[in-house]
């Protein structure tokens, strides 16, 4: 006998153009075959590269960091000179910079200068925050490297959504994250070592349309914005300073280890031609009952080509993100594109129509 499939009432959100607010569009640094998690040594420098990540940025961040770091103080070509008053510079005040000085704190490393173009309104500050692995091009002998570093991202967030982190108060939690299948999800690697299996569900929005999915309840939601702001609060309090300005060459830099987190920045930087910028757009939601927000889903719904004949693959994604200093009820972030290529200059403004025309017809709001 069949087991009746479990049934879940979601209240779709508020979608009017009254509970439409800010408009983002964010670029995301992928470079193709797998980010660049490598040491150079050139010169007299040892550089630690990690950058490249796409879209899941903030799902290998953490584990990113710790791998990267490892790779370097491990290194043959430190031939002992690094230790922990060693002089250390990292390039990037994004989210994989902020995380690599917050392990290299907590290894004891105390003699850090951060070195950044742009410090504040950063991608890592507007991505929505969903943990899972999106935007990326990797090779598949590399995969499992990849997801390694994902797993140890995904403990480090379930700490934090557990109160087990001193060092963040409110950046994690755990909520259901709803997607068409588990291929689709990118976290069937995870099952097993971090998360627990899927669950298949029947999504019932209360006017009559519902929705086949699957479910992993131990969803990872990171508040991006809190937790840059937590990142920078543990940083002050460890009297790192950030340097503002942009670097053009390694060799403007006095000190012998490097660690590059530059994301696009690379593209002049280290001249890497594998390294892209991938255009997403986000819309930020306005006056929604906050209890019906508690939940996550990203469904992917095809291919396509912009106004500006650009390829974009098109999803539709619903995150609680919630702005520090925002009002309660502004609560919500729709998503959103990917857009290889994209550009400040060529916007796709028309690719947040389609966005809100596919949460409509998602929730069967039209």
């Amino acid at each position: 006998m069949t087991e009746a499939i479990e049934v879940r009432n979601i209240i779709p959100p508020q979608l009017a153009q009254a509970n439409l607010g800010e408009k983002i569009l964010g670029y995301r640094p992928m470079k193709h075959g797998m980010p660049n998690l490598s040491i150079e040594k050139t010169n007299s420098k040892v550089i630690a590269h990690n950058y490249g990540h796409g879209g899941s940025g903030w799902t290998l961040g953490p584990g990113s960091a710790r791998y990267v770091n490892s790779l370097l103080i491990d290194s043959p070509d430190t031939n002992n000179l690094l230790n922990q008053s060693s002089p250390i510079a990292i390039i990037g005040a994004g989210l994989v910079g902020l995380f690599t000085a917050y392990d290299l704190i907590k290894r004891g490393y105390s003699n850090i200068t951060i070195y950044a173009e742009k410090i504040d309104s950063l991608t890592s500050h507007i991505a929505g925050g969903l943990l899972a692995p999106v935007s990326m091009d990797n090779d598949h002998e590399m995969q499992s490297i990849i997801d390694q570093i994902g797993i140890e991202a995904y403990r480090f967030y379930d700490d934090v959504a557990r109160n087990k982190n001193k060092d963040f108060k409110k950046g994690a939690r755990l909520v259901p994250s709803y997607f068409n299948s588990r291929e689709d999800s990118g976290l069937e690697s995870y099952v097993g070592k971090v998360i627990n299996p899927a669950k298949d569900v029947l999504l019932n929005f209360g006017n009559g349309t519902t929705r086949q999915m699957v479910v992993y309840d131990d969803g990872i939601f990171m508040n991006t914005a809190l937790l840059m702001d937590e990142l920078h609060d543990f940083i002050n309090a460890h009297r790192i300073p950030i340097v503002p300005g942009k670097i053009h060459a390694f060799d403007e830099l006095g000190q012998q280890f490097i660690f590059n987190c530059s994301g696009l920045g690379a593209i002049e930087l280290t001249g890497d031609a594998t390294l892209v910028p991938v255009q997403g757009h986000l819309i930020m939601l306005k006056d929604q009952v906050p209890e019906n927000m508690d939940y996550m889903i990203l469904v992917y719904f095809g291919e396509g080509e912009t106004e500006a004949n650009q390829k974009v693959k098109r999803s539709f994604y619903l995150f609680p993100k919630h702005l520090p200093h925002s009002a309660p009820r502004d609560i919500g972030v729709l998503g959103g594109t990917f857009i290889e290529g994209g550009s400040p200059d060529k916007p796709n403004l028309k690719e947040y129509d389609a966005i809100i025309d596919e949460a409509n017809r998602f929730f069967g709001l039209q």
